[in-house]
C-alpha cells in the first residue's frame, strides 16, 4: 500500500468526503449528545439536581435528530461510494522532526514500543465505558506521550543496567524485543526487569494506540505526535459497506514510529459481531527501516490489532488471530528483499481476553503463542507472578486510590489494590469467576508479543524489561 498523506487519490474525492461528512453532522451532533446524557459514576455524584434540564435537553437532541434526517440519508447516498474509493488510512510525515539514527550492527540496540487502547470514541460512546470529555482526555493523552519539548531523537535507554529505567516495551504491555548483532547465541538472557511506572520512557520508537475512534482526538494525537514521531498512520480501516456489512467507525488503530515506513497494509476482519460489526477492526502492519550494513537493508516488522470485544464471542476472536497470523506472513513475504536483515517482528494490541479466566481457555490456546513469545506468559492460563492485569474495573476508576498516576502505581504495587480495582477472571459468559483463586493479578489483555529469529536470521532477539505504566489516570 503507497504511503501518501491523503487517503483518497485525487481532491474531488476529498471534497465530496468533506460535504458528505457535512451533511451527516447534524444527526452525529444530536446523537452523540443523546448519548452524552448518560452520566459517568463520577457526573451521578455530582448531579443532584437537573433532571428537568436533561430531559429538556434530550427533547431538543431528539427533534434535532428528527429534522436532520433527510441531509443524513443525503449524506449516506454521498458518503457510501466516496469511501469505496479511499485507501484504509492516512499517512503523516513531519519533516522538521529529527528521525531516529540508523542503526550500526557493531552495537546492541534496544527498541522501545509502547502500547495503549486510550477509549477516545466520541463522547456518547465512550459513557458506556464510564468515560467522557473525549475532546479533553485526547489533549492530556497526547500531552503525557508527546511531551514538550520533545526529547532527543535516538536518546535509547541502554538495556544493560537492570533497573528500573531499563525498558523493553512499555504500558499495559509485555516489552518489545532487544535486536543484537552477531550469529548468537551471545552472552545469554538477560533477566527480565519488571517496573510499575507513573510515566512513559523518554525513548519510546514506535507508539501503537487502539480505540482512536474519535476524528477530533485522531486529529490533536497526530498534531501532538508529529513533534516527536516523524510517521504517524491514522483513519486507518475501511469505512462503508464492507462484506454487506455497514462500518460506520474505522479500526481506531493509529501507529506512530520514529523510523522510516518502508510499507504498510490493513485487513479488516470480516466477521465482527453485534456492536463490534460496526467498527473496521482489524490488523495494521507495517515494515521500517532500521538502518543498512553492506549494502543489505536492516529493517523490522510491527503489527497493531483489536479483536472483538464481547467476553462471550471467543470463537470469534480465535477466527481473527488466526486471520492475522495469515496477513503476517502474507506481508512479510511480499516485503522482503534478498538479503534483508531482520531485527524484529513484534505484534501488539487490545486482544480482548486474558490468560487467567476459564471464560478464554479457547484463546489462549491458540497457535499465535507457539509462534510468537508473549513474556508475560508461562503456559495456557498462567501468568508470570509479576504480571499485572490491564483492564481496570470500570466502575471504581473515578476512585481516589486510582485517580492519579502515582497513586493507582501505589495501589497496584499491593494485592489487596489489585484485587479491588483490576478486573477479576471470568467465565465464558463473561460473568466474574466464583471459583477464581485470590487475590489475583487482574485480567491482561493487551499483549506485547515477539516471535523469535528464525530461518537465516543473522541477530538474536531477547526481553530486555518490562513496564507497566499508569500516567494515564486522570480525574477526567
Amino acid at each position: 500500500m503507497l504511503l501518501r498523506e491523503s487517503p483518497f487519490p485525487n481532491r474531488a474525492l476529498v471534497a465530496l468526503d468533506y460535504l458528505a461528512r457535512g451533511l451527516l453532522a447534524p444527526s452525529f451532533w444530536a446523537t452523540n449528545r443523546l448519548l452524552d446524557l448518560r452520566p459517568t459514576t463520577a457526573e451521578r455524584r455530582s448531579w443532584c439536581c437537573g433532571c428537568a434540564g436533561r430531559a429538556l435537553a434530550a427533547l431538543v437532541y431528539a427533534a434535532t435528530l428528527l429534522v436532520s434526517l433527510p441531509l443524513t440519508l443525503l449524506g449516506l447516498l454521498l458518503w457510501l461510494p466516496v469511501q469505496a474509493a479511499r485507501r484504509p488510512f492516512a499517512y503523516q510525515y513531519t519533516a522538521g522532526t529529527a528521525p531516529a539514527e540508523p542503526w550500526d550492527l557493531r552495537q546492541r540496540r534496544a527498541f522501545t514500543f509502547l502500547s495503549a487502547n486510550v477509549c477516545l470514541l466520541p463522547s456518547g460512546l465512550a459513557k458506556f465505558s464510564n468515560l467522557g470529555q473525549t475532546p479533553q482526555r485526547a489533549t492530556y493523552i497526547a500531552q503525557q506521550l508527546a511531551p514538550a519539548p520533545p526529547s532527543p531523537a535516538g536518546a535509547l535507554v541502554e538495556p544493560w543496567h537492570g533497573h528500573a529505567d531499563t525498558y523493553g516495551g512499555t504500558l499495559h504491555t509485555p516489552p518489545g524485543p532487544l535486536a543484537s548483532a552477531g550469529p548468537g547465541p551471545g552472552p545469554g538472557p538477560v533477566p527480565v526487569p519488571v517496573a510499575l511506572a507513573e510515566h512513559f520512557p523518554a525513548d519510546a520508537d514506535f507508539v501503537c494506540l487502539q480505540e482512536v475512534f474519535d476524528a477530533g482526538a485522531a486529529a490533536c494525537l497526530r498534531r501532538r505526535l508529529g513533534g516527536t514521531f516523524p510517521h504517524v498512520l491514522s483513519e486507518v480501516g475501511d469505512r462503508g459497506l464492507r462484506c454487506g456489512r455497514l462500518k460506520l467507525l474505522d479500526s481506531g488503530l493509529l501507529l506512530a514510529s520514529r523510523y522510516p515506513l518502508l510499507a504498510a497494509q490493513f485487513h479488516g476482519f470480516p466477521n465482527g459481531a453485534r456492536e463490534d460489526a460496526m467498527a473496521a477492526k482489524g490488523l495494521l502492519v507495517v515494515q521500517v527501516l532500521l538502518g543498512s550494513a553492506r549494502g543489505q537493508r536492516v529493517v523490522g516488522y510491527l503489527g497493531c490489532t483489536h479483536l472483538q470485544a464481547p467476553a462471550g464471542d471467543a470463537a470469534v476472536r480465535d477466527a481473527q488471530l488466526t486471520l492475522a497470523l495469515h496477513w503476517l506472513q502474507l506481508f512479510q513475504e511480499a516485503q522482503e528483499q534478498r538479503g534483508d536483515v531482520v531485527a524484529f517482528d513484534v505484534l501488539c494490541g487490545d486482544l480482548n481476553f486474558d490468560n487467567c479466566s476459564r471464560g478464554d481457555e479457547l484463546n489462549q490456546r491458540h497457535r499465535l503463542f507457539e509462534l510468537y513469545r508473549d513474556p508475560c506468559r508461562r503456559a495456557p492460563g498462567q501468568d508470570e507472578p509479576w504480571a499485572i492485569g490491564t483492564l481496570l474495573n470500570y466502575l471504581k476508576i473515578y476512585e481516589e486510590p486510582v485517580s492519579t498516576p502515582e497513586k493507582l502505581r501505589r495501589t497496584l504495587s499491593e494485592p489487596a489494590g489489585r484485587q479491588r480495582y483490576l478486573a477479576g477472571p471470568i467465565l465464558a459468559s463473561g460473568q466474574p469467576d466464583p471459583a477464581a483463586p485470590s487475590p489475583w493479578q487482574g485480567r491482561r489483555v493487551d499483549y506485547l508479543l515477539f516471535r523469535p529469529p528464525r530461518g537465516a536470521w543473522p541477530l538474536w532477539t531477547e526481553v530486555a524489561g518490562v513496564t507497566f505504566v499508569t500516567q494515564l489516570a486522570t480525574p477526567l
